[in-house]
């Protein structure tokens, strides 16, 4: 089963050092970086407005929460965003790559 995650950063260095980070921990098997992601929110009762750079990240479910984990342990920002979600549907190439990472297929 694929499963995805999203979190934004700061910039593209960042976002790469992670990316390339999971992947050769086998924890991802690909992650697409968005380059400008514009974000408003809210933080410490005001709300910011920042530009940022959006990464999601595909994974195999079975693999979800330890790249979810060691994501916050390598991202930079104080309190990450990082959601992750298990796919219900996959095209059956992507399928059998992601089951690569886990040991299936």
């Amino acid at each position: 089963m694929s499963a995805l995650i999203w979190s934004p950063f700061a910039d593209p260095d960042q976002a790469r050092a992670v990316a390339k980070a999971l992947l050769e921990e086998k924890l991802i098997a690909c992650a697409n970086i968005v380059p400008c992601v514009v974000s408003i929110f809210e933080w410490q009762g005001e709300i910011s407005e920042a530009a940022e750079v959006g990464v999601l990240f595909k994974t195999h479910a079975d693999l979800l929460d330890d790249a979810v984990a060691r994501i916050e342990q390598l991202h930079p920002y104080e309190s990450p965003a990082i959601i992750g979600w298990q796919g219900k549907s996959v095209g059956v190439a992507t399928g059998e790559w992601l089951a690569r990472l886990s040991g299936g297929a």
